[in-house]
């Protein structure tokens, strides 16, 4: 198996091919493109409404207001959507960009988020509008508002086969790789023995529904996300002196002032990039899929909440983790990279022990966006077909990726995220581009209802031609 699951094959070679083309002539240019677009063009809603966004989050933690409806609750779909996002994307991912793209990387981190939350409220305020109904309350998500909003059930399919394929699968190998990775590290544990057991774990939580999913993602991911950044608040704190020559030392990196990486001031915004998108998933598609999920009188307040998970996972769960590496000189010693080095550095400030509690992190990190990653392939499975086989076929796979993860190669798995995660997210920023403007509409008709102080509450004519919308029709009140 070590064999066929290694960078240096020629499966590694066309993934890198790819990858470099992806990546190195159009993404990253469609990336921050759109984005830097869409900021402008919702007039830095990013910026201007964070404390509404942090009022719909907390309003969304009542469950009062949901218990007669169906679809989860707003904080629901955001740790949902956070639980994907806040895995090893904050602590091997960001350990992997300092180390090939060196710490001027975590400035263009920062940038993808900023810019990227515009586009995050943009895709997630059309997954709302265009959701449909089901057993469980909503589902949606690009695959849906390619075929409702842009007519195009192909472009619809591509994306799903896309998202199937990169979250069900490939990002799977990515987490248990990592939790794998970080137990071979503290306990020495086979890595075949780990894939086992969480693929056993997760085959009985998948079988449980989308419910099942939302309540664990709601315990587990503040729990874990608060303490992390907590023990790296105390780290900053007993640091307080080395801590704006870390500022200083991304900052001079991210702009080729001080190089320490042999590709140059390319590979420090190649990483930054890459690394960004994999952690705050802004414009790559998935978190809408969580977002159609929620009740709400008005798409712009999921849209809204999920910019905000955007801003929070990479400001600052993945600033915890850059600052806990640039802390120390780990980064700049051997060949340590990934999850190790983030281990070896919090080992530096707190002692051997450390190791184990970023095992233990990790897990629950890597755990949490497993579930986030299968609700994501299983709404797109049932997008192509609601045959019972289908989605039992993908259930198969999926627990079937988490042992090869655990046992393939480092490089190889991470060249295969970057590889499907571009491709997907290229096709949904096409979308996203071509329907921004009703999202807009929407955004401005939420803004001249609240000036009014109005709760903003939204039926289908509130856009005039609006077509194909299931979820918002103002005779039947289907929103309920």
């Amino acid at each position: 198996m070590e064999q066929w699951f290694s960078a240096d094959t020629w499966l590694g070679d066309i993934l890198g091919f790819f990858e470099g083309i992806i990546w190195g002539y159009v993404l990253i240019y469609v990336l921050l493109g759109l984005g830097l677009y869409l900021t402008i063009r919702t007039n830095f809603v990013q910026f201007r409404m964070l404390p509404t966004m942090v009022r719909e989050l907390f309003k969304g933690t009542d469950r009062t207001a949901f218990k007669e409806r169906k679809g989860t609750t707003p904080f629901q779909a955001f740790a949902i959507s956070t639980a994907a996002r806040v895995g090893t994307g904050n602590l091997a991912g960001v350990a992997i960009a300092i180390s090939l793209g060196g710490p001027g990387a975590i400035f263009w981190m920062w940038i993808v988020a900023l810019i990227g939350a515009a586009t995050g409220f943009i895709e997630s305020t059309l997954a709302q509008i265009y959701k449909v109904k089901d057993k469980d309350g909503f589902r949606g998500g690009p695959a849906y508002y390619m075929q409702r909003g842009l007519g195009s059930r192909f472009m619809g399919i591509l994306f799903a086969v896309l998202m199937i394929l990169c979250f069900g699968l490939i990002f799977n190998g990515v987490q248990t790789n990592t939790i794998s990775d970080a137990f071979a590290g503290s306990f020495n544990v086979d890595p075949l023995i780990v894939g086992i057991i969480i693929s056993a774990a997760m085959a009985f939580i998948i079988f449980g529904g989308v419910r099942r999913i939302a309540v664990l993602a709601e315990v587990i991911v503040p729990v874990f996300a608060v303490t992390y950044v907590l023990a790296a608040l105390v780290i900053m704190v007993i640091n307080f002196d080395q801590v704006p020559g870390v500022f200083a030392l991304i900052f001079q990196n991210a702009f080729g002032i001080q190089e320490v990486v042999g590709g140059g001031l390319g590979a420090v915004i190649m990483n930054g990039i890459q690394r960004g998108l994999f952690s705050n998933e802004a414009g790559m598609g998935s978190a809408p899929n969580a977002a159609a999920t929620v009740y709400v009188n008005h798409p712009v307040k999921q849209g809204l909440v999920q910019s905000l998970g955007v801003l929070v996972d990479t400001i600052i769960i993945c600033s915890a983790t850059a600052f806990i590496i640039l802390l120390t000189d780990v980064y700049t010693v051997g060949d340590i990279e990934g999850i190790q080095l983030t281990q070896m550095a919090l080992a530096e400030h707190v002692g051997e022990g450390a190791g184990v509690f970023v095992a233990i992190a990790v897990f629950f990190f890597a755990f949490s966006s497993l579930l986030g990653n299968y609700y994501y392939g299983q709404v797109n499975v049932e997008f192509i077909s609601e045959k019972p086989w289908a989605l039992l076929a993908f259930r198969l796979a999926f627990l079937a990726m988490i042992i090869v993860g655990a046992t393939a190669d480092l490089e190889l798995i991470w060249l295969m995220a970057d590889v499907f995660m571009g491709s997907m997210a290229l096709v949904n920023l096409i979308a996203v581009a071509l329907l921004s403007g009703i999202a807009v509409k929407a955004l401005r008709h939420f803004n001249n209802q609240s000036r009014r102080g109005l709760d903003p509450t939204f039926y289908a004519d509130s856009i005039k031609g609006l077509k194909n919308v299931e979820s918002w029709d103002k005779k039947s009140d289907s929103r309920k």
